[in-house]
């Protein structure tokens, strides 16, 4: 057993041997709640191009393009590189050099040292010009389809996992047991409440109910074109190393893309890059066997209903469909669990044939009183600010005089770093006196 092969198993991502494919799959990825994992995703390395699921022209391109980077290089290096076989490298090897657009320049050990001819760098040149992808050689859109659908998650949960996932915040039992249900469906929910209650909070620790690893290519082949798939800003890679597993598959933590006003229809399409001419895949497709989150849902530049009504059928049928820029149309699959999160009534964003498809709605309220004291404690010993026996209550007093209804869980934190200001301004040591908490609320409140 290598040391991919324990990562592998660790993860429940077992290194099962692979089918004539290069794939094998039973069942879904567990999470922290137990129930095991039974998620099996070990694709072989392929060793010929009925494998690779890529044509030899199209490595044959993108080992110019290398070549033509690289100058001097050789088998092993552009095995490396683009992350396929020596096997099939050396086909390539051999039909470029039969074609004269290579010249051998000497061995290193065993290895071929080469550099490309004249026609060859001519002919690359050509290449680059159309296409600049010169890394990691991409898996086939059915691959890729494949592998998703083998690694969507399950997870197994109950009240006592959600505490350990939520730890970090006050999170009530009853708020706990809409969420279980919720998770353990992998639908999509709607979290919606008054702001400054813990919805993003909340969405983003969902995350942690998933104690497993995906594998994800660097980029997928559709019609030869390039889409760039991997992100190292959104996805968290996980080290490994197996020479059984095809090195176009990467390890990493599911993934968490969270979006706010930002938010824009062309991040949900494939972009072109003109100057390098590959594409680079929609906030959707990066989201694959994770969570999407669309944070402040309402306030994006597009509109709430152009944009639900772009999702109903993935939503539906958990299938999206992309275009490339002269029109070919494909179905990649929708395998995530979309969280939307707004401060916004439900009923003014989306029409009820939308809210249907989003089975888990979850209201986030204003924060009971014994909570926010729990939230207080809990802040300002972390902060180590010291406080009288009564200064929750003190404070929770002064959070809802001149009008105000509603007491929210953001209040302590928000609160407590003015307090550090306050402070520092005055040169001496925080604490939470009655004065002070005064001072930072009329900071902190905007007045009639």
């Amino acid at each position: 057993m290598g040391p991919f092969t324990s990562s592998l198993n660790s993860l429940g991502l077992g290194a099962t041997k692979p089918s004539s494919t290069g794939m094998t799959g039973a069942g879904g990825a567990g999470g922290i709640g137990g129930g095991g994992n039974l998620n099996r995703f070990a694709p072989a390395v392929p060793e010929n191009f009925e494998d690779l699921g890529l044509s030899q022209s199209f490595v044959t391109d993108l080992v110019l393009r290398r070549l033509l980077l690289e100058g001097f290089s050789s088998l092993t290096s552009l095995s490396q590189t683009l992350k396929l076989s020596v096997p099939i490298i050396d086909i390539i090897f051999k039909h470029l050099r039969a074609q004269q657009l290579i010249e051998v320049k000497g061995m290193i050990g065993n290895d071929y040292s080469f550099v490309l001819s004249q026609a060859g760098r001519q002919l690359a040149s050509d290449r680059f010009a159309i296409v600049q992808y010169a890394s990691a050689a991409p898996v086939s859109l059915k691959d890729y389809v494949a592998a998703t659908k083998i690694q969507s998650a399950k997870v197994f949960v109950d009240r006592r996992t959600l505490r350990m996932a939520f730890s970090d915040l006050v999170v009530p039992d009853r708020l706990l047991d809409q969420l279980g249900p919720a998770l353990i469906s992998q639908n999509s929910i709607f979290l919606y409440g008054p702001s400054g209650n813990g919805k993003t909070s909340i969405a983003e620790r969902m995350l942690r109910v998933y104690q497993d690893g995906i594998l994800m290519p660097y980029a997928v082949e559709v019609d030869n074109q390039v889409i760039q798939l991997y992100d190292p800003v959104v996805h968290q890679r996980i080290d490994m190393d197996d020479p059984e597993i095809d090195p176009r598959w990467i390890l990493c933590k599911r993934p968490c893309i969270v979006v706010g006003g930002e938010l824009v229809p062309n991040m949900l399409e494939l972009r072109l890059d003109d100057a390098s001419g590959f594409y680079a895949a929609p906030l959707q497709m990066k989201s694959n066997n994770g969570i999407f989150i669309i944070d402040d849902f309402g306030r994006q530049l597009i509109s709430p209903r152009d944009l639900l009504n772009r999702w109903i059928v993935p939503l539906d049928r958990r299938v999206d469909y992309l275009s490339l820029r002269y029109g070919v149309k494909f179905q990649i699959p929708f395998e995530m669990m979309v969280v939307f999160s707004t401060n916004l009534d439900p009923s003014d964003l989306a029409d009820e044939a939308f809210l249907r498809r989003i089975q888990n709605k979850i209201l986030i309220e204003p924060v009971e009183p014994h909570v926010f004291d729990q939230i207080f404690h809990r802040v300002f010993r972390s902060r180590e600010v010291p406080y009288s026996e009564d200064s929750p209550e003190y404070l929770r007093n002064l959070c809802l005089q001149d009008g105000r209804e509603y007491l929210r869980a953001c209040y302590p934190m928000d609160i407590c770093n003015l307090l550090v200001s306050i402070s520092r301004y005055e040169h001496r040591a925080v604490e939470a006196s009655r004065e002070d908490l005064e001072r930072a609320v009329n900071l902190y409140f905007a007045r009639d």
